[in-house]
C-alpha cells in the first residue's frame, strides 16, 4: 500500500508518499480500501504537531475516508467484504488502505460517489452535532453560522436549512455570500465589516426583527465570537466549534445571566469514542438527507493523493470554500 508518512512534524512539503506493508485487521477492526479521503483543517494541525491528539510517529494523517471493505477482523459481523463505506478516523486516511474499529465504519448509499461520501464525514458530523445535540435546535428557529463558506460552516448551513431553520450565514466576501445563498442561507452577515462586536448584532437584528439568533454555530472565535454573543436571542445558545480566526475568546459569566443564554462547546471525537451507536445514527440521517436531495457537498477540488501538499497549502491559505478531497484513483 501507499501512504503519506509523517516521520517528523513539519510543513506538508517535507512529507512524502511511501510504500508500506498492507494493513491487517485485528479483532473488531476493518481495513478499508480507500477511494477518497476528505481534507480537514485538523489534518494540517496534525502534520505540523499542533493538534491536541498526536499519534506515535511515523503515521499517516487523514480523518475521513470512503471506499470498500477489504478485510474484517474477528468479531465483525455488521460489515462485509466489498461493501461501500465511509469511516471517520483519528488518523491514517491519506493512504490507499485505512484501519478502523468496525463501529467507526458506516455503509453509504449505492449511488453516492466516494468523493461525496468522503466530503460528508467529519464536517457534516460536526455540523449536525453542533446544531442538534449541543445547540438543541428546534424547527423554525434562527441559526447563525460563522465561517459559513468553509467545510463545517457550509455543512451547517445545509443541515440547518434541511431541518427547518431560518439560516443566517457569516462570510467575508461577496463570492462567499453567493455560495452560501446557493446552499440555502436566508440571509448573509458580513464579517468583513469593522467593529464586529457591534456590527454583527446590528446585522442580525435587522434580519430578525431585533429578536436575535436562537442558535449560533461559531467556527471562528476571536472578535466574531464576541459579536455573536451579543447577537443571541433571549434563551439563545452559542456552540463553540473552533478558533479559525486566531484568538481564543474569553466569556464573562454575566452575559449568560442577563439574557438567559447558554454557551457550550463541541469536541466531536469524544462522541465517536463514547457513543459510536449515536454517531452511526447521525451518519444514517445525513445519508438519508443526501438521498432526498437536501444535502450536497460543495467540492472545491478533487486532487490526486500525490498532491496532498497542494491541498494543505490551500487549507493553510484560508481559501477553501466547501471541501477538498484526495483521490487514490486516477482523476
Amino acid at each position: 500500500m501507499k501512504a503519506v508518512l509523517i516521520h517528523e512534524f513539519g510543513p506538508a512539503g517535507q512529507h512524502q508518499i511511501e510504500s508500506v506493508p498492507d494493513l491487517r485487521p485485528g479483532p473488531g477492526q476493518v481495513v478499508v480500501a480507500v477511494e477518497a479521503a476528505g481534507v480537514n483543517f485538523p489534518d494540517l494541525l496534525v502534520m505540523t504537531g499542533k493538534y491536541q491528539i498526536l499519534p506515535q510517529r511515523p503515521f499517516s494523517p487523514g480523518k475521513d475516508v470512503a471506499g470498500t471493505v477489504a478485510a474484517v477482523g474477528d468479531g465483525v459481523s455488521n460489515l462485509r467484504l466489498g461493501q461501500r463505506v465511509v469511516a471517520q478516523l483519528e488518523y491514517g486516511g491519506y493512504a490507499t488502505q485505512a484501519l478502523a474499529p468496525a463501529d467507526w465504519v458506516h455503509p453509504i448509499p449505492d449511488d453516492m460517489p466516494f468523493v461525496d461520501a468522503a466530503a460528508m464525514g467529519l464536517s457534516y458530523q460536526t455540523a449536525y452535532y453542533a446544531l442538534v445535540v449541543r445547540g438543541q435546535f428546534q424547527v423554525g428557529e434562527t441559526v447563525l453560522v460563522t465561517g459559513a463558506a468553509g467545510g463545517v460552516g457550509l455543512a451547517a448551513v445545509q443541515i440547518a436549512k434541511a431541518l427547518g431553520a431560518k439560516v443566517l450565514a457569516g462570510v467575508n466576501s461577496p463570492e462567499q455570500a453567493e455560495l452560501v445563498r446557493a446552499h440555502g442561507a436566508d440571509g448573509v452577515i458580513d464579517l468583513a465589516r469593522p467593529a464586529l462586536r457591534d456590527s454583527i448584532r446590528e446585522q442580525v437584528g435587522a434580519l430578525t426583527a431585533q429578536q436575535g439568533a436562537d442558535v449560533v454555530l461559531d467556527t471562528l472565535g476571536s472578535d466574531v465570537f464576541d459579536g455573536c454573543l451579543r447577537a443571541l436571542a433571549w434563551c439563545g445558545r452559542i456552540v463553540v466549534i473552533g478558533f479559525a480566526a486566531g484568538r481564543i475568546p474569553e466569556l464573562k459569566a454575566n452575559y449568560l445571566l442577563v439574557k438567559n443564554i447558554t454557551a457550550t462547546g463541541l469536541q466531536w471525537s469524544d462522541y465517536r469514542q463514547r457513543d459510536p451507536a449515536q454517531v452511526a445514527r447521525v451518519q444514517a440521517k445525513i445519508h438519508t438527507l443526501y438521498t432526498q436531495g437536501k444535502l450536497k457537498p460543495h467540492l472545491l477540488k478533487t486532487l490526486p493523493l500525490a498532491q496532498f501538499a497542494q491541498a494543505m497549502a490551500l487549507v493553510e491559505s484560508g481559501r477553501v470554500s466547501g471541501k477538498l478531497v484526495l483521490s487514490t484513483v486516477p482523476i
